[in-house]
């Protein structure tokens, strides 16, 4: 038992040396021109656009489903007015950033492992190097750059989609006053607030792809192995987007 448990922290920390490693030699390529433009935009539409429609549904879902558990627990001791600050609070601080995060790891974080560990199995990535076309260059900083850039636009919409489920849900269906909700949510809501979830959603997005590419990088054994390689992006990713959300949340908001 012991030494599984040890040579289950010798391969995490390897592991976390090697993707550290990756994050190195990607922002060594990063400033090193020509800057691949159209490779990011490429990789915006698949990481962002695509994944609109998933994160439009949680952010709204989410935020319907707290403003009703929200209401449940104000209830009880009379304080309905807080529910539209608690709702709005909770979506930008924490809500919005995290399950964005959550669900791009699941459908872009996935597709890359897969697309580069596709690539290595065929031999793909071998055909770049001997064109004088370094990988790191090609597949990882496009990727980086898109994460980055588009999951913080990404969560932009989920807090906006979220605080209008929470609004509808409590106007049309628990009756709460339209004004005082919007008043006492945005008396509340400070822009340090939205800004330091979006600072998050940025470190996600970085999170996302260097796991990503670097399950890719990594994969071995066939189609069989890539499937293994996708299995473990989407884990370590989403184990990495709630570890980094805690220090995240102690480092910005000086808890």
């Amino acid at each position: 038992m012991l030494k599984l448990i040890e040579k289950g922290v010798v391969r995490f920390c390897s592991e976390m040396g090697n993707i550290f490693i990756l994050l190195l030699k990607s922002v060594f390529w990063i400033f090193r021109p020509p800057l691949q433009l159209r490779l990011i935009a490429n990789q915006m539409e698949e990481f962002g656009i695509r994944s609109l429609p998933v994160v439009l549904i949680t952010g709204g879902f989410t935020g319907m489903v707290f403003a009703l558990q929200s209401y449940q627990g104000f209830q009880r001791f009379g304080a309905e007015t807080l529910i539209g600050p608690v709702v709005s609070l909770s979506i930008c601080r924490e809500l919005a950033p995290v399950l964005t995060a959550l669900m791009v790891a699941g459908r872009a974080g996935s597709a890359m492992a897969a697309e580069i560990g596709t690539m290595k199995v065929t031999e793909q990535i071998d055909a770049l190097e001997t064109l004088a076309t370094n990988p790191v260059k090609y597949l990882v900083v496009p990727r980086i750059i898109s994460g980055i850039i588009i999951l913080p636009v990404l969560t932009i919409f989920a807090d906006s989609i979220g605080m209008f489920g929470g609004y509808l849900v409590s106007v049309n269906l628990l009756g709460t006053n339209p004004t005082i909700y919007v008043k006492s949510s945005f008396d509340i809501l400070e822009l340090g607030d939205v800004t330091n979830g979006l600072i998050k959603a940025a470190f996600f997005g970085l999170g996302i792809t260097l796991v990503g590419c670097y399950y890719g990088f990594n994969t071995e054994g066939g189609a069989k192995g890539v499937g293994r390689a996708t299995t473990k992006a989407v884990v370590v990713a989403c184990m990495s987007i709630l570890i980094l959300d805690f220090f995240l949340t102690k480092v910005l908001w000086g808890i």
